[in-house]
């Protein structure tokens, strides 16, 4: 093989060993793929109240499909579009909508109680579940979705919340899929919705 082309593919081949190194070295110092794949899971155990002030735990993702987006009641702008999103899908599976699990759980559970809760989604979709509990309880819920949430003050002393504004598709044994995209037809996104039920 003459020099000329020799030379690139040394340096190609050198790149990509370097490359599978530090990949592997990566993944060692993490405890191995199956620990990088651990720590990637969403979803766990929880309890949280329902706007009714029923219990709802991970045994109720059990059976059916679910999508799940954390929000707050305050929100001004991405809670409410997600809210009637869902509302709009949901509507859109007509009798199927009682075969899926849709709940907005709350990140602000010190004023996202069972009855503002139920003040709040008696705009949207009645199959949609409003869910909230204890500081502790939503935490946990929280970690376990691996939802960013974070209070941020403002200047009048009131505050607001950062969080993460994805939907959370659930199979019907309570395991995590993907996100779940509502930025399309209703009727689209029903059909797909259905392919879990």
């Amino acid at each position: 093989m003459n020099e000329r082309l020799s030379r690139p593919l040394i340096i190609v081949a050198a790149f990509a060993a370097s490359l599978a190194i530090g990949l592997a070295l990566t993944l060692w110092l993490l405890g191995g793929p199956r620990a990088v794949t651990a720590a990637s899971a969403i979803g766990g155990p929880f309890q949280l109240v329902d706007q009714a002030g029923q219990v709802v735990t991970d045994k109720n993702l059990q059976g059916k499909p679910t999508i799940i987006f954390f929000g707050f009641t305050h929100c001004p702008d991405v809670c409410p579009t997600a809210l009637f999103e869902m509302s709009e899908i949901l509507r859109a599976m007509g009798d199927d909508a009682k075969r899926v699990n849709a709940y907005f759980v709350s990140v602000d559970p010190e004023r996202d109680t069972p009855a503002a809760m139920k003040d709040y989604l008696s705009s949207f979709d009645a199959n949609l579940k409003g869910l909230t509990g204890s500081p502790e309880a939503v935490a946990e819920i929280v970690s376990a979705y691996r939802v960013y949430a974070k209070k941020v003050p403002l200047k009048d002393g009131d505050y607001t919340m950062d969080h993460t504004s994805l939907i959370y598709l659930m199979d019907r044994d309570g395991k995590f899929v993907a996100p779940f995209n509502i930025k399309r037809r209703p009727e689209e996104a029903a059909s797909d919705l259905k392919r879990y039920l």
